[in-house]
């Protein structure tokens, strides 16, 4: 009979710990975490990632000797665990908030571009009169939006779908030119693929009790304010986004110093090829490169052929944290029941940073940001770094710094096929239209391109039931665990915990049963 947890000697415990092996497949944020949580208890950690850099999705990028993020630059504040994360490893004093200043939207009909609506939910607007709503929607969707206000409450039912919910009340305009750049920017999906209740939760249930969409917004909006106002009292930050300075790279490196202090194994440039149940306990097998000395094939001054050592790894657990295709890859011989859920679709997104010599950005006339009406654009969205974030101005000096974002749902990036040269070429482009100034060749300074297939977001509909079965169906075969965002869902707000959370079942299984 395996004894309680409190019913054993701590120095029991901690020789317990110590003899089990955790295999962690990946190093992205997710990884790290699981492996972290692992080695605080004293168990024995290695981390295999089979790129040079750590991080995931969070990157690091230097243009011209200034270093910014290249992928996710801030996380969501919601719930506070990322913020106690990032306190917890020393970066209290390098949390940083957004600067002050809207997003506009461009590739609006007849407008071009304007600023974003303030007092909105999702792009949704609680005042479809207000004269920033009205100048991107004209008077007939104004008139159009206003009948949400007249219909029937009894024609109120429960939507699932966030498009088909503002389309039916509010109208086509207010989708197409509110919300669609809204969530094409957040979630790089169409509005009538998000779910509205995880989305914008409590919308439908205010929908329901004060009978029109737009009294809904006007609901939810005050119920935040009531809680801004609470948190600001209880001096607590009320920001919704947050950053660190120096980039969310020194995230990644505080976590991977962190477990190397507690005694973890961190291989980078190792390429996990299987893995395998072997009695009680698993084999990882693994390709490496070879050593400095090893035997290199040449033709005509041309590498064709570098050799590889392969490598088995014995483990107690293996935790797999890489993206959902290459997990289900691993997973396919030890989890057989997860070939019977349903994989996400996932698109594949480019982020181009530019640095700019272009003084007339200095003024930000667009804002912190651009967002685009769907097909108006091959750019998705814009974020003018140097006027959102203050240690990025201050890195680069006199200097401007953009990102310009590429690919949806069902929308390959514009950039996909182009060489790094023509990516950067139609990034400034892009940048000129969406930022309403002439930005030549000769005012790039430097550039950079990332590649990241994005994790389907938790709001996309059905995304909970086919994260739940893939999940359910990992948790069945004892010793194994799986982490990222393919089932949290995309954001640090919902990995951290939920590796935090998986870490924690795996390591009870290995300690207590």
């Amino acid at each position: 009979m395996t004894p309680e947890p409190s019913s054993v000697e701590p120095s029991d415990l901690a020789a317990r710990a110590a003899e089990k092996h955790v295999v962690v497949v990946g190093g992205g944020i997710g990884g790290l975490v699981a492996a972290r949580e692992c080695a605080k208890v004293g168990m024995r950690v290695t981390l295999l990632e089979a790129t040079a850099d750590l991080g995931g999705a969070i990157r690091r990028a230097e243009l011209d000797g200034v270093v910014v993020d290249a992928g996710a630059e801030s996380y969501a504040t919601r719930g506070g665990l990322v913020r106690a994360l990032v306190e917890e490893l020393g970066l209290a004093d390098r949390i940083v908030l957004p600067q002050a200043g809207g997003a506009w939207l461009a590739g609006i009909p007849g407008v071009g571009a304007a600023p974003l609506p303030v007092g909105g939910v999702l792009g949704i607007p609680a005042n479809p009169f207000q004269d920033d709503v009205r100048r991107i929607i004209g008077w007939s969707g104004v008139w159009r939006a206003y009948l949400d206000r007249v219909r029937p409450p009894l024609t109120i039912g429960h939507q699932l779908s966030l498009g088909k919910l503002v389309a039916s009340r509010m109208g086509a305009k207010v989708r197409d030119r509110l919300v669609a750049p809204v969530t094409t920017g957040v979630y790089s999906a169409s509005p009538d693929d998000v779910d509205i209740d995880i989305a914008a939760p409590g919308l439908n249930a205010a929908l329901t009790r004060v009978g029109s969409l737009s009294g809904a917004v006007q609901t939810l909006r005050d119920e935040a304010a009531a809680k801004a106002s609470e948190a600001q009292a209880a001096k607590t930050p009320g920001a919704a986004v947050e950053g660190i300075a120096g980039g969310m790279n020194t995230l990644v490196d505080a976590l991977a110093a962190d477990l190397v202090r507690l005694g973890a194994e961190i291989r980078t440039g190792v390429r996990v090829r299987s893995v395998r149940k072997t009695g009680a306990n698993w084999s990882v097998e693994a390709e490496v490169e070879a050593e400095a000395d090893a035997e290199v094939v040449a033709v005509e001054s041309e590498v064709v052929a570098e050799e590889l050592a392969v490598e088995e790894l014995a483990a107690d657990a293996v935790v797999i944290a890489t993206p959902e295709s290459a997990a289900r890859t691993l997973l396919s011989a030890v989890v057989p029941a997860l070939a019977k859920t349903e994989a996400a679709s996932s698109p594949e997104i480019e982020i181009v940073t530019l640095l700019l010599d272009a003084p007339e950005l200095a003024a930000a006339p667009r804002g912190t940001g651009v967002l685009t009406v769907p097909g108006s654009h091959t750019a998705k969205a814009l974020t003018h770094s140097t006027a959102k974030w203050g240690w990025v101005r201050e890195a680069a000096g006199t200097r401007q710094l953009v990102r310009v974002s590429f690919g949806a749902q069902g929308e390959p990036a514009a950039t996909a096929g182009l060489s790094d040269d023509a990516a950067a070429d139609l990034a400034r482009v892009e940048a000129s239209a969406l930022l309403g100034t002439t930005l030549g060749a000769e005012s790039v300074i430097a550039s950079h391109r990332g590649r990241f297939i994005q994790s389907q977001p938790a709001s996309i509909i059905g995304s909970g039931e086919r994260r739940s079965a893939a999940r359910a169906a990992i948790r069945a075969v004892p010793g194994v665990a799986a982490v990222g965002a393919w089932l949290a869902g995309t954001g640090l707000a919902q990995v951290i915990p939920d590796s935090r959370d998986e870490a924690d079942r795996l390591r009870r299984t290995l300690l207590w049963e």
